[in-house]
């Protein structure tokens, strides 16, 4: 593919990730913010006897909030998710444009969905089946590194894992055919990512006992949402953008149909 059109897929795709991110802080503001409200306040409810006990020097001592918590709800969320949905926009269109035409005679739009669902399977759906998301302040803080560095471990494993799969998919297409070939190449997926959750340590104090277990499944369905809607919504403005970006253009007088069609290298 030539470098213009990697350039102008980029550029398309860091636009869909700024669109998607859009939808996706309209998801976290309505359905995210109020269980990590929620939380907050468990954790104050939490914290009071102990303050009460030390006759206020713990409230005392406590640095008051750089950035005031309706700054951190609102301008703090909507900057995070859209410089994230612009970040994961961009490798999302690198990501396309080293697929497209390479794991199957898809469309470019049919090649942006496969690959907005395969980011969202690798990047998050995995990893936060072994290492869901937690809101703030319910872990034991001595552990937060551990917990981040195998979280991030967990991503890279899956993204790995889903890399061969596709490579041992294409290998077996020849002997088996392309659908037996995807359902083998997915069952190995599926199978050696279920080993690494066996093997791969626990994240056993990732929340405080005694929090509400309700609360806590709020906000893992609202942490799902947002990534699902991000992912969506990017799946479907890229591939409006490839598509009109690399689609082939009937070939016209003077020009070949081979011209008309865009190299793929």
């Amino acid at each position: 593919m030539h470098g213009s059109t990697v350039r102008g897929l980029l550029v398309r795709g860091m636009l869909a990730g700024l669109i998607a991110g859009l939808f996706a802080f309209a998801v976290a503001y309505v359905v995210g913010e109020p269980p990590v409200d929620g939380s907050i306040a468990v954790e104050e409810a939490q914290a009071a006897p102990e303050a009460h006990a030390g006759h206020g020097a713990a409230a005392a001592e406590e640095e008051e909030e750089a950035v005031s918590r309706p700054v951190q709800s609102t301008v703090g969320l909507a900057t995070g998710v859209l410089v994230y949905g612009v970040a994961l926009g961009g490798i999302a269109a690198l990501a396309f444009s080293f697929a497209l035409g390479r794991v199957g005679r898809f469309s470019p739009r049919a090649t942006a969905a496969l690959t907005a669902g395969a980011a969202f399977t690798l990047v998050y759906l995995v990893p936060f089946l072994k290492y869901p998301a937690t809101p703030p302040a319910v872990g034991n803080p001595d552990t937060i590194g551990r917990r981040t560095t195998l979280f991030f471990l967990m991503i890279l494993l899956s993204v790995l894992l889903g890399i061969a799969a596709v490579i041992i998919g294409r290998r077996l297409a020849p002997r088996l055919g392309n659908w037996n070939a995807t359902l083998a190449a997915s069952a190995g997926f599926i199978a050696v990512t279920a080993v690494a959750f066996v093997f791969l340590p626990a994240n056993d104090d990732a929340v405080k006992a005694g929090f509400p277990a309700a609360l806590l499944w709020e906000f893992r369905l609202a942490s799902v949402a947002i990534q699902a809607v991000l992912w969506a919504v990017f799946g479907i403005v890229f591939g409006v953008l490839a598509q009109r970006l690399v689609a082939p253009r009937p070939a016209t007088a003077g020009t070949s149909a081979e011209q008309a069609v865009p190299a793929v290298g």
